[in-house]
């Protein structure tokens, strides 16, 4: 007979790898934030993201757009090497054998869990081919002064890179609605750059995110 014992040992069934009572670590008397890993964590207050936006929009203007969609790419780069090592250390294999549905679902619980907001997947579009992508309560979205477009830079550098690196095709994400503009949540439409170039285009004539993505699938 199988003991209970030895079905908790050889089929044991992880949790999530990013929940949030196992992930974060810290010692509020010195000041320390680890994950489970024992990599060093940031706590950045939302005072500090918002000032920079305004900084990068003074001394750069119009180019700060570019410069935090780069940083972004940058971050994403760096940020899909760690997700997927742990992700692999901790259930013990590839990517490439793992379902969808633990990916996805690690996916936002890391997301969460750092502190970015919710994400949430929506794959209706993909045979289409286009990948959406939701954010809401994003700590990065940040109203700015005369701009009448949306200003998720930094997390459209970030899915660019992540989702690109992931698929190994060039991808592009381009924002098609926002908080900062009164949307419910940031929406990213995730494809190829040359089927997305014309989104800044649609974004200009004030076009609503469901037209956009309307005559995106046309």
């Amino acid at each position: 007979m199988i003991s209970v014992a030895d079905l908790v040992k050889e089929n044991r069934i992880p949790a999530n790898f990013f929940d949030y009572t196992a992930y974060i670590k810290g010692d509020l008397e010195i000041g320390l934030l680890e994950n489970r890993r024992g990599d060093r964590l940031l706590a950045i207050p939302d005072t500090l993201i918002s000032s920079l936006y305004t900084g990068l929009t003074k001394e750069t203007g119009q180019a700060s757009r570019l410069v935090l969609f780069n940083c972004g790419k940058w971050w994403g780069k760096n940020f899909y090497t760690r997700f997927t090592e742990s992700l692999e250390e901790y259930y013990s294999q590839s990517l490439s054998e793992m379902d969808m549905i633990t990916f996805i679902q690690s996916l936002k619980e890391c997301w969460k869990t750092h502190g970015w907001g919710r994400l949430e997947f929506d794959p209706q579009y993909q045979a289409q081919g286009f990948i959406s992508i939701k954010t809401y309560n994003s700590p990065y979205i940040h109203k700015i002064a005369g701009n009448n477009q949306p200003t998720g830079y930094l997390e459209s550098g970030i899915l660019t890179s992540f989702f690109t690196r992931l698929t190994g095709r060039e991808l592009l994400a381009a924002q098609i609605s926002c908080e900062s503009l009164g949307a419910s949540c940031n929406t990213y439409v995730i494809g190829l750059p040359e089927r997305l170039q014309i989104v800044e285009s649609f974004l200009n004539e004030g076009l609503s995110s469901d037209v956009i993505m309307q005559r995106l699938l046309k």
